[in-house]
């Protein structure tokens, strides 16, 4: 089974009683920070949790050496799955407005300290609940204290030093998640400098969906990564984005079409920039 799961809306709604569900809204807006918690205050699925992807999904920036979202710290991470009353064995469902852009950084994080089953994202998020005519809540979810314990597991991780030193060696293949006005460096309309890593390819996370907001099939995204590939071994992938977010996207698609988990650049490319003796290209 691979490492990715989803969930319909209707499939969810049937398990909405189920003990041992832990739902998580992960909506954000990156021109507008507290636009998620606004949004879950005006309705959410019922019985979920908001994890704000700036205040429990990531750490704190250090101004010139770190990227816009850097890694929560372990044990800050591990508190607060306890304190939305995630155990090793709940069966946790994560969900943003749809394209799931936010919720897969809570999976992956989920993930990395050790969590590889029982969480899925729920697919085409609250578009989807809200097109099965699904109703929302306003009540607070019941408090629980979980008992997770988990430990990051660094082999799912590639810093800069170590991306650096891979650079032009035959065996990587570096995807970048951005759009491709912005991996070309035609516009940068959030970081300092346009462009994107040398020898990476553009993979639009969006790519990874169909019109309707949803995953595409397992065989369309394994076609999709497969010219990606190349002859490489999928287990040399390396994924990065903007700043380590959506990235998780393509690590979750490729997940889905049955590859081997790959290395997250985390710090991507708001990281990247902030060493100017660190090459940067443009066009395609």
């Amino acid at each position: 089974m691979p490492l990715a799961q989803l969930i319909t809306a209707q499939q969810l709604a049937e398990r909405l009683e189920a003990p041992e569900l832990v739902i998580l809204d992960c909506r954000f807006a990156l021109e507008d920070i507290d636009y998620g918690q606004r949004s879950y205050a005006e309705g959410h699925i019922a019985g979920a949790h908001f994890a704000d992807l700036e205040r429990d999904l990531s750490g704190p920036i250090i101004k010139g050496v770190t990227g816009r979202h850097p890694l929560p710290s372990p044990e800050r991470l591990v508190e607060r799955l306890q304190d939305w009353g995630i155990d090793s064995d709940s069966e946790v469902v994560l969900y943003d407005d749809g394209p799931g852009a936010f919720a897969v950084r809570a999976w992956w994080l989920l993930a990395w300290l050790g969590k590889r089953s029982g969480v899925s994202i729920l697919d085409g998020g609250l578009k989807a609940w809200h097109a099965a005519g699904l109703p929302l809540s306003l009540d607070a979810p019941v408090k629980r204290e979980g008992s997770f314990k988990g430990e990051p597991d660094p082999a799912m991780l590639l810093d800069a030093t170590q991306l650096a030193q891979r650079l032009g060696q035959a065996d990587l293949t570096l995807i970048d998640a951005r759009g491709l006005p912005r991996f070309r460096g035609e516009v940068e309309p959030i970081d300092p400098v346009a462009g994107h890593i040398p020898g990476a390819q553009c993979a639009a996370f969006t790519d990874n969906l169909g019109p309707d907001g949803r995953f595409l099939a397992a065989e369309q995204l394994k076609k999709r990564f497969a010219e990606k590939l190349g002859k490489r071994a999928p287990e040399q992938l390396v994924a990065y984005c903007g700043s380590g977010v959506t990235a998780c996207h393509n690590l979750f698609a490729l997940s889905l079409a049955g590859y081997p988990l790959g290395k997250l650049y985390a710090g991507s490319w708001s990281e990247w920039i902030t060493d100017t003796q660190r090459p940067v290209a443009t066009g395609d």
